[in-house]
């Protein structure tokens, strides 16, 4: 029996590579909606949102990221998500997204504040993007 198909996965930000290398399929929160993308799926750039990016390796193994945004180039043997901000789920610190979320929203009822309301609806939006994600992966371990 031949090996499944699999395609060439890079995410990268500007801190530097998170992963780098073989899946069988790829989830990414594109802006116009969530993607998923197996071997030889047809070119495609797009935009993403913050969220949660997924990687299936060929062996079944799950790898969760977050990335607050970015670009993602999909190509039939390669995809590579160029990412504003990236971080392995499991690096997110939960306590520092809450206090970043209650920021946000204080920002946004305080008009006069020193971070613009598009600023703060961004880090709210960050925010509640890794706290949904912590989440998730607590339903999936439980």
């Amino acid at each position: 029996m031949a090996d499944a198909p699999t395609i060439q996965v890079d995410i990268v930000s500007a801190e530097g590579e998170l992963f780098s290398g073989p899946a069988a399929m790829v989830f990414a929160p594109a802006k116009e909606g969530d993607l998923g993308i197996y071997p030889r799926h047809a070119p495609l750039l797009t935009l993403l949102k913050a969220g949660e990016v997924r990687v299936q390796t060929p062996d079944g193994e799950e790898h969760h990221f977050f990335v607050g945004g970015g670009a993602l180039e999909v190509q039939p043997t390669k995809v590579t998500v160029l990412a504003d901000t990236a971080l392995r789920a499991r690096d997110i610190d939960e306590a520092a997204a809450l206090a970043a979320k209650q920021r946000a929203e204080e920002a946004l009822k305080d008009k006069a504040g020193h971070i613009t309301i598009a600023e703060a609806q961004a880090e709210l939006v960050r925010a509640m993007a890794q706290l949904k994600l912590i989440e998730r992966l607590r339903k999936l371990r439980g």
